[in-house]
């Protein structure tokens, strides 16, 4: 399993991945799962899906899904992401990194999505309060799936 988080802590709530990560990452001792900050290094996790995986568990904040601070969790549908990315070596976007993989031979794995609706993502460091209230929930999330507890989405 490997467990992503994607966002660019220069950007306020964008930030939402790589922090549920830098507090997760800790607590995770299974060897057979790895949980990597990506950040905005979009083709490295495009390199990195290469190498075969069950599953690929993407953290990331969310646009447009809900309130700020609500955290979603889902499966994500490859198929239509990758109708909607094209190849981009710097985005890091789900959509671009699929189809960054698809583009380099590979095919994504089962793939469930925590994320959080963003408040801003405007130039800044730091979560939002709402955002960061949601980082304790999105920890957990991660932990029920690693530990096998939940892979389905909305369960949590």
């Amino acid at each position: 399993m490997l467990i992503a988080g994607i966002g660019n802590i220069f950007l306020g709530d964008d930030g939402f991945g790589p922090e549920v990560l830098r507090r997760a990452a800790p607590l995770i001792t299974d060897p057979r799962v790895r949980a990597v900050d990506y950040g905005i290094r979009g083709m490295h996790l495009a390199y990195d899906l290469l190498e075969p995986w069950d599953l690929l568990v993407l953290v990331d904040a969310l646009p447009d899904r809900g309130s700020p601070g609500t955290l979603h969790v889902f499966e994500a549908d490859h198929d239509a992401l990758c109708a909607t990315g094209g190849l981009d070596a710097h985005a890091m976007d789900p959509a671009a990194v699929f189809a960054s993989l698809t583009a380099l031979g590979g095919a994504p794995p089962r793939t469930v999505v925590i994320g959080c609706e963003a408040a801003d993502v405007t130039e800044g460091i730091g979560l939002s309060p709402p955002v960061a209230a949601a980082v304790p929930e999105a920890v957990r999330a991660v932990g029920a799936v690693v530990s096998g507890q939940t892979t389905q989405p909305g369960r949590v």
